[in-house]
């Protein structure tokens, strides 16, 4: 069984990750920002791990120990029409969710490279490949994160490390719910907000579980030969096909929207 260190497992589909891999007999190295909320978790170690914070990034992975796999999950997302989210923010997530699992990638793909084995499995979404109004700057950072991954699977595949991109749709594991808000009163743009609450959980937009994305992480870091990008779940796999055969000329958005 594989030495496996998640990022961001102290709720949702890391959460969920963790313990499927657990269960099916990996030595599991959790991570969160407060290690305290891992206390649950039937896993082999408990770590503290901000990944916008190199010194704690290097500090987590002194004290891991050998790494096998990488499960590349801490993440957030932000509400808002472009014309509103601040600049600020939209680094503060581009610092969480792309830069950050740059930083653990740096830290572990030494030693995987000089080994000649290793699994990085990145958690992304079906908007690394497509967006959706109201939540661009999320996005976005997700398309740079499949940048790099996609980069990092050329480069380091050549010494026999494997890399796979997750991409679920909409996930009840409390994200969105989370999300901080860039919506002023009486908003020009809150119609479009409406349509996509209204959406949220029919058709292309039906949630799965942080569970049947964590079934997905543990089955593809189980495959011999995984692929590139995991669709997860029949929601996801609609809308990226949808993308794929989309014409160029014009932007995409999977569903019809009144505006």
């Amino acid at each position: 069984m594989s030495s496996v260190l998640i990022t961001g497992a102290s709720r949702g589909i890391g959460r969920a990750t963790a313990i499927e891999l657990a269960a099916r007999g990996h030595r599991v190295i959790a991570t969160a920002r407060r290690p305290e909320d891992l206390a649950d978790l039937p896993v082999d170690q408990r770590l503290r791990l901000d990944v916008t914070d190199q010194e704690s990034v290097d500090a987590a992975l002194r004290d891991a120990g050998e790494v096998d796999v990488l499960v590349s999950n801490a993440g957030a997302t932000v509400r808002g029409p472009m014309e509103n989210v601040p600049v600020s923010e939209v680094e503060a997530l581009f610092q969480l969710n792309t830069l950050g699992p740059l930083r653990v990638v740096q830290g572990l793909l030494p030693t995987m490279r000089e080994r000649g084995a290793g699994r990085m499995v990145f958690v992304s979404s079906v908007q690394g490949r497509l967006v959706v109004p109201i939540i661009g700057p999320y996005s976005a950072s997700k398309w740079a994160l499949e940048a790099f991954a996609e980069t990092l699977a050329v480069e380091a595949g050549h010494f026999g490390v494997k890399v796979s991109i997750l991409q679920p749709g909409a996930v009840s594991s409390g994200g969105a719910e989370r999300a901080k808000s860039f919506f002023a009163e009486n908003d020009p743009y809150a119609p479009l907000l409406q349509q996509f609450a209204a959406l949220r959980g029919t058709s292309i937009f039906e949630t799965i579980t942080p569970e049947d994305v964590a079934t997905a992480v543990a089955d593809t870091i189980e495959q011999p030969d995984p692929p590139l990008r995991v669709p997860v779940g029949a929601p996801a796999r609609t809308a990226l096909e949808a993308r794929k055969t989309a014409p160029e000329e014009a932007p995409f958005v999977p569903v019809t929207l009144d505006w």
